[in-house]
């Protein structure tokens, strides 16, 4: 779990650091985001690797190898004094960092009976849950009290205390020779990092309308299509398709892949919202959003107390209600809308986010052989990352689309005849033709229209939540077995 929370946090806290990073590193504000698209990128090209490399070197020997190159990168970002340094870091950072997750939870289920297994997947995913959410939380208390180089210094001790931990408490496991198919493992790489560079960057490029997108779109459905084609059938795959097959590890993929999406698009914009709109400071922001992971983990022990007794397809549909219900409580906000309704739909939005990732999770391998725990978690794994890079695209489209709806269809209201802007101007003392009139609506016309903009991709996220529900109809049970029948 501490080495998840390592890898899972430096995704998020890095944001609130980033206009202190421009300063230092002489880059504009399109030039440093390539510090977020290098470390989600190469995590999503290195993710679907991890299986074939934990059999070919054992997971304990991968881990170890992982926390040291993630370490060592980390305390290269601080050094970093120039923008091309700093990619090239996180590069090997999120690379080195790709195979923990997966193999975490791999290590998990091979640890734990199926009695068990419930309970630990709830801890173990207090980690996976609370990184992301205290993120912008730590990462801004950590920007404005030391530096910004101390958001990649902090993974310096966590990393050794990780790797002196597995090194001592995790056995070791025999590898065993595979051979691995290059060409399709080639294939996938060049296919998976151009969609996710696609969409880390699509919004900002104008989507179809840049080349550059255009060309990156056509890339990646060459390069996914190419290694379906050459790998459905192959035994040495570095993605083992076949076990699509299986049925809750289908579904369970798929809906943690829009569970993300809505989730992951919720974090990064109400962040954006707080320091937009009502003027919070980073930091300010961060506690705000902290609440949401002390309820994710609430959500996280209700599920090991009840998921033996009420089962996991259940606890998710419970759950899907609870964060569509946090997120439509968001689609009420407006720009007078006061701290304590920040943090309460937030609240109950995190309950049902800790409930539904720890059941999933679950799932995923209640009939899933022991010997493809590696794969399916590598699957798994990779819906889950490329469902964050999909949902924060959309919301953003949608927030920056509906914001120009907005503003246009809130700006035709802006006229002499209009009783309500004659209202306005006459609580301030000001008439339609003063130079200050103009500056004072156009600013306003601004936020209200943004705030419009946030309340329709809430809604987005909310429906994303709900429409899950009719999956859980075909998700399949573990017939009974030894474990069942003890615990009974």
């Amino acid at each position: 779990m501490l080495t998840t929370v390592m890898v899972i946090l430096d995704i998020t806290i890095v944001n609130v650091a980033l206009p202190h990073m421009m300063g230092s590193l002489g880059s504009t504000a399109d030039q440093i985001t390539w510090v977020l698209t290098a470390y989600i990128v190469m995590e999503a090209i290195f993710i679907p690797l991890s299986g074939y490399l934990a059999a070919r070197l054992g997971r304990r020997r991968l881990m170890l190898i992982s926390i040291a190159g993630f370490v060592i990168a980390s305390a290269l970002c601080g050094q970093a004094e120039s923008l091309a340094e700093m990619v090239l870091f996180r590069l090997f950072q999120g690379g080195f960092g790709a195979a923990v997750i997966p193999l975490s939870q791999s290590i998990m289920v091979e640890s734990f009976p199926g009695a068990e297994r419930g309970k630990a997947m709830a801890l173990w995913g207090v980690g996976i849950m609370l990184g992301p959410i205290l993120g912008p939380t730590l990462g801004g208390f950590i920007t404005q009290q030391l530096d910004w180089r101390w958001v990649f210094y902090i993974n310096v001790p966590v990393g050794i205390l990780n790797y002196v931990m597995i090194s001592r408490l995790v056995r070791p496991q025999a590898s065993s020779p595979m051979r691995i198919d290059l060409i399709g493992a080639l294939s996938l790489a060049v296919g998976i990092g151009s969609l996710q560079t696609l969409l880390d960057r699509g919004n900002q490029e104008n989507w179809l309308h840049s080349h550059f997108i255009l060309t990156l779109a056509v890339i990646s459905v060459a390069g996914l299509t190419a290694f379906i084609l050459r790998s459905r059938w192959r035994s040495d795959s570095v993605l083992q398709l076949h076990l699509l097959k299986d049925r809750n590890l289908a579904l369970a993929s798929l809906m943690m892949a829009v569970f993300g999406m809505g989730l992951f698009g919720t974090i990064a914009l109400q962040p954006l919202m707080l320091e937009r709109l009502f003027d919070y400071p980073a930091q300010t922001a961060g506690l705000v959003m902290a609440p949401r992971g002390v309820a994710s983990a609430l959500g996280m022990f209700l599920v090991s107390r009840l998921i033996g007794r009420l089962g996991a397809p259940r606890l998710v549909f419970v759950g899907l209600l609870c964060a569509a219900g946090g997120t439509w409580l968001m689609t009420g906000y407006n720009l007078s809308t006061s701290i304590g309704w920040f943090i309460w739909p937030g609240v109950l939005q995190g309950v049902g986010i800790g409930m539904v990732f720890v059941s999933l999770s679950t799932l995923v391998y209640e009939t899933l052989p022991g010997s493809a725990t590696d794969q399916g978690s590598a699957i798994f794994n990779l819906a889950r990352t490329v469902g964050i890079a999909v949902g924060i695209s959309i919301a953003a489209t949608v927030l920056t689309r509906m914001t120009q709806v907005n503003w246009n269809r809130l700006g035709g209201n802006i006229n002499p005849y209009n009783p309500a802007l004659q209202q306005w101007l006459g609580a301030r003392q000001l008439q339609l033709s003063e130079p200050l009139s103009a500056r004072l609506l156009a600013h306003e016309l601004e936020r209200q229209a943004s705030m419009l903009g946030f309340v329709d991709a809430f809604h987005f996220v909310a429906l994303s939540f709900i429409v899950l529900l009719p999956l859980l109809l075909l998700f399949r049970r573990k017939p009974c077995t030894e474990d069942a029948r003890a615990r009974s």
